[in-house]
């Protein structure tokens, strides 16, 4: 606050605000995979939302919007490269015996069984059905 970062403050508050909703709905102090999760949703949001804004043409609002997002993934766990999840996903689809695009969805439940949280859904996805044809 004192070094006058207002985007950095409000995005902060705005992910406090959410991890306090989520301390109400369950009643309890969230544990940290909870509090991840917090995390990861206000992550889809932005993304979702320079998506949105991006196809409107509010290049303004998809500025603040990428702003908030990399302020947000600064607090996340590093996730996967695109190398180590290509490799990952080709050996799942030889230790399950995977071999059809009918098979993707048993890939990718494997997948996030073992890396939950280390994995961007939408990315595996992607390169299961170009691993998978």
């Amino acid at each position: 606050m004192k070094s006058g970062e207002k985007r950095r403050v409000g995005t902060l508050r705005f992910l406090l605000s959410g991890i306090k909703n989520e301390r109400i709905a369950l009643q309890r102090d969230p544990t940290d995979e909870e509090v991840e999760a917090v995390l990861r949703r206000s992550v889809k949001q932005r993304r979702d939302s320079i998506e949105q804004y991006g196809k409107g043409g509010r290049d303004d609002l998809v500025a603040a919007e990428t702003e908030e997002l990399a302020i947000l993934e600064g607090y996340l766990p590093k996730s996967m490269s695109d190398d180590d999840l290509r490799a990952e996903l080709s050996s799942i689809a030889k230790e399950k015996n995977l071999t059809s695009s009918r098979d993707v969805g048993a890939l990718m439940k494997e997948l996030m069984a073992r890396h939950r949280g280390k994995v961007d859904g939408k990315k595996a996805q992607e390169l299961a059905r170009a691993l998978l044809p």
